[in-house]
């Protein structure tokens, strides 16, 4: 089947940026009294929107976090991001094909504006994502799993959502896409291919995605 929109998940499949955000994470939440480790980050908070990291700690702890805490957090990320990211491997090249292709295709993504700018202008991904195709959580108050990110996102794109492919490499995101009655391929790079047994399809390197795709 021929999409006629790709909506790309943007933290682990646009930028390697797991790793580095879930290790300071991990370090931050552990420094305010609530140890976690880099598997407890990554088993429960990857692909999360800000506000489901705080209700999940609440709702564990009975405690709040600070209000300064996604202020702190995102100045820890910005600034290793701007140190050690990358973009995934590959995904230039899946971009180009598109581009090329002429299809249409946009990022949406639990992380802030600012996140994912930093992240683009970083790793020079920023040169196939102009304004009009970048949309996040921010943008519908509810981050996934709940599907509203990905609705919008289509709607302003113009496209149905049965005509839809998210590209995605968590659990809460490929529950999202479903829930938005759009199909999902899953990224196993970094998660089991178990834990994304809802997608459509799974694949584990971008020049796999690019064979899918076109």
């Amino acid at each position: 089947m021929r999409y006629d929109l790709i909506l790309f998940d943007n933290d682990g499949v646009l930028v390697d940026s797991e790793p580095i955000s879930n290790r300071i994470l991990a370090a931050y939440l552990t420094e305010l009294g609530h140890p976690t480790s880099y598997e407890d980050s990554i088993r429960d908070y990857m692909g999360s929107a800000m506000h489901r990291i705080h209700e999940l700690v609440e709702e564990r702890t009975g405690q709040r976090l600070p209000d300064e805490f996604d202020d702190v957090f995102h100045a820890r990320v910005f600034a290793a991001f701007e140190r050690e990211l990358q973009a995934v491997a590959g995904v230039d090249g899946v971009l180009e094909k598109l581009a090329a292709s002429g299809v249409p295709y946009c990022v949406a993504s639990s992380g802030s504006h600012e996140r994912i700018r930093v992240g683009h202008r970083t790793t020079g991904l920023d040169r196939w994502f102009e304004e009009g195709r970048i949309f996040s959580s921010q943008d519908v108050g509810r981050g996934k799993p709940a599907p509203d990110l990905f609705l919008y996102a289509a709607e302003r794109m113009g496209v149905p959502p049965r005509r839809c492919l998210v590209i995605e490499d968590s659990p809460l995101g490929v529950q999202a896409a479903a829930a938005a009655g759009m199909d999902v391929y899953g990224f196993t790079a970094m998660t089991p291919a178990e834990r994304l047994a809802g997608a459509d399809q799974l694949f584990t390197t971008m020049g796999e995605l690019a064979d899918l795709l076109i």
